[in-house]
């Protein structure tokens, strides 16, 4: 390409980025052309200033909450190709978790003081509407307190063959049991080839979108995912995107966009292809810049690492996820970031930004203005199966839960 090309190209993507931090909408193609050509800094420079705009007046704030991942269950039919955690029905290597071993990992959870539980696992094949309707509900029983922002349109699909019944009554019974708001699990990659070279036995991308669709309607909001680097195209990236922003143009119903990196252990795919940091970041500036129509972008510190997580809220994110107490699925494929309440928070003011615990809604629960005043609890630890104390004051019978 001649200098002049150059300059011209240059020109071209500049009035790209000025245009979407000013608002204007992108096309996927625009997307696509940014998101490949784009110099890192300004792409990371115009998504910013989307975000700086999108919160003004509280800009200056990064959120993270306090939850946990419990997975009830590690068998599975669908035996998804970038999966560790899965095993196969009749497996000696299968097990589910009682209920009282979840309302106890419910109990910690409120000892330090989590406000969140995601509530997910395998698609096991007895594993109807009925077993989350009798687990939905006794968590709310005894620990109302908790938001359950758990499962994804995959459960969905998958409960209500297995009990017969339409995905609107699984829905529906599901929400009045207690469920909160879906954790957009199983997106994985939406577009047909990528998705069907990993999880074949998944439903189509159209297929997940329609039941989230449904969803929404049905009162229940959702955020939604985006897994990178199981060997999707570019342009798949895009599309992935463009199907999701469809949808929220016509229900509302995503709360965040949360992309994260494929880990490459202990799986089918065993790490022949991975997304870098530096394509990470970019998709997380052109989710800021392509998603006008979703409010919140998030950070994966759990799988690109702490210091890209914190680059990550220079580049359109305005939240750093969670200090997640449990989570067994992508440890299990190798992510073996760990993180406490008091290090989230100084990666956050590190970067420039006050932090703010939240809750679901992303509504401010505390925010940490005089570091003077940080919260000190060192029981605050990401992936550790059991945390709390004996004897807590959450739950009268409270007791260490080993992990399995």
């Amino acid at each position: 390409m001649t200098a002049v090309a150059e300059s011209v190209r240059s020109s071209e993507l500049q009035a790209l980025l000025d245009r979407a931090a000013a608002g204007g909408r992108l096309s996927a193609e625009e997307a696509l052309e940014l998101y490949v050509h784009a110099p890192l800094h300004a792409l990371g420079a115009a998504a910013d200033t989307v975000r700086r705009r999108r919160y003004a007046g509280t800009e200056h704030i990064a959120t993270y909450i306090i939850e946990r991942n419990i997975n009830y269950t590690n068998v599975c039919v669908t035996a998804c190709k970038f999966c560790a955690f899965y095993a196969p029905p009749k497996s000696e290597k299968g097990w589910s978790r009682e209920l009282d071993d979840i309302l106890r990992r419910c109990a910690e959870t409120v000892e330090l003081g989590g406000t969140q539980i995601m509530f997910q696992g395998g698609h096991h094949p007895d594993y109807g509407v009925e077993y989350y309707e009798r687990a939905f509900s006794a968590i709310k029983a005894e620990f109302p307190q908790l938001v359950i922002h758990s499962l994804g349109a995959s459960e969905v699909e998958h409960m209500s063959k297995v009990s017969g019944v339409t995905i609107e009554e699984a829905i529906t019974r599901i929400k009045q049991a207690g469920l909160d708001s879906f954790a957009g699990a199983g997106a994985e990659l939406l577009p047909a080839r990528a998705r069907q070279a990993i999880a074949p036995l998944k439903e189509s991308g159209e297929r997940w979108l329609e039941i989230m669709e449904t969803a929404h309607g049905l009162g229940l909001e959702s955020t939604s995912t985006m897994l990178m680097g199981t060997g999707e195209t570019n342009a798949e990236r895009i599309e992935h995107l463009r199907m999701i922003r469809d949808v929220q143009d016509r229900t509302g119903g995503f709360r965040a966009f949360i992309p994260y990196t494929y880990q490459p252990e202990n799986n089918h795919l065993k790490g022949r292809t991975q997304a870098t940091i530096l394509e990470y970041l970019r998709m997380i500036a052109i989710g800021r810049l392509f998603f006008d129509n979703v409010a919140h972008l998030q950070g994966s510190w759990l799988t690109v690492g702490k210091e890209a997580g914190q680059l990550s809220l220079h580049y359109g994110a305005d939240d750093l996820g969670s200090v997640m107490l449990e989570e067994n699925v992508v440890s299990s494929a190798g992510a073996k970031h760990r993180s406490n309440r008091m290090e989230l928070i100084h990666l956050i003011r590190a970067a420039g930004r006050v932090p703010a615990q939240r809750d679901t809604t992303y509504h401010h629960l505390a925010v940490h203005e005089d570091p003077a005043n940080d919260p000190v609890d060192d029981r605050v630890v990401s992936h550790l199966s059991s945390t709390a104390l004996d004897g807590g004051t959450a739950h009268p019978g409270l007791k260490i839960v080993e992990a399995r």
